[in-house]
């Protein structure tokens, strides 16, 4: 991609959860959706100026990325889109099948099974509900994929990750964070980091915009909308201090980034 496309393409996550930092974007940019994995591919090699990625991706890639404040993708307990499914409880599974699509929900399930003193076999798989069930006793799905598994198979719910983080360490949980590459300038940074942060706003403080964002939501989901409406208060795109506290925690402690979160400014 030329210079010039690449600082103006800025990657979103192909799930709901960033949709009030994205909806009506202004059209001088242009859009990359994609798996969070994908994402941080994509900005290692200059296809996007900024993008959401796993928090483990940037732990593991933070020689190369440098993060951006404000925003990223978060919960505070109950997430609804981070889930082990399974007919046994947790205690009980002896395998569990990981998405390939999530760095940062994987690294977490390993810690909090650490934390249980529980010790599975994993193993990494596509991420399709059937299929993973029909392998292993439980199955990890994130984002939509998730939403849609616990509307169709709610009693199967065995583990929301982002309560079960809060109980072991009383933080929210950031499971995304919007990166960028360290040789990219500053000042371009704050102009697209800038766009994102006034939508955030936007859903903030105008109900009329949180409504056109639960529309744009419901075009593209098979969940309705009372669901939608409980899970934009389940995810929040706002990272304040407590949440960079709780960032801090998994990169440490989860990722073993001994230094934490860097920031652009």
């Amino acid at each position: 991609m030329d210079n010039s496309r690449w600082m103006k393409t800025i990657g979103r996550v192909a799930f709901l959860n960033c949709d009030p930092l994205f909806y009506g974007i202004d059209s001088q940019w242009d859009v990359l959706p994609a798996p969070p994995a994908w994402l941080t591919g994509h900005l290692l090699r200059k296809d996007c100026i900024l993008a959401p990625i796993p928090a483990a991706d940037y732990a593991r890639h933070s020689d190369e990325l440098i993060l951006l404040p404000d925003i990223g993708i978060s919960s505070r307990g109950e997430v609804g889109s981070v889930l082990v499914f399974g007919s046994m409880p947790l205690e009980k599974m002896t395998s569990i099948a990981l998405p390939t699509d999530s760095a940062t929900s994987v690294q977490l399930l390993k810690f909090l099974l650490e934390k249980r003193n529980l010790n599975p076999h994993l193993t990494l798989m596509g991420p399709d509900l059937e299929s993973m069930l029909g392998k292993c006793d439980g199955a990890l799905l994130i984002g939509d994929r998730a939403l849609e598994g616990a509307k169709m198979r709610p009693g199967e719910v065995q583990l929301d990750l982002g309560k079960d983080w809060l109980h072991f360490t009383q933080k929210p949980m950031v499971f995304g964070v919007f990166a960028a590459r360290k040789d990219t300038p500053v000042e371009d940074l704050r102009v697209a980091q800038g766009v994102l942060t006034h939508n955030l706003h936007l859903f903030e403080q105008e109900p009329a915009q949180r409504e056109k964002v639960i529309q744009w939501a419901l075009s593209r989901s098979d969940l309705d909308y009372e669901r939608l409406d409980r899970y934009f208060g389940e995810v929040f795109n706002r990272i304040d201090q407590e949440h960079l506290d709780g960032l801090n925690e998994f990169l440490v402690n989860a990722c073993g980034l001994s230094s934490g979160a860097e920031f652009a400014w």
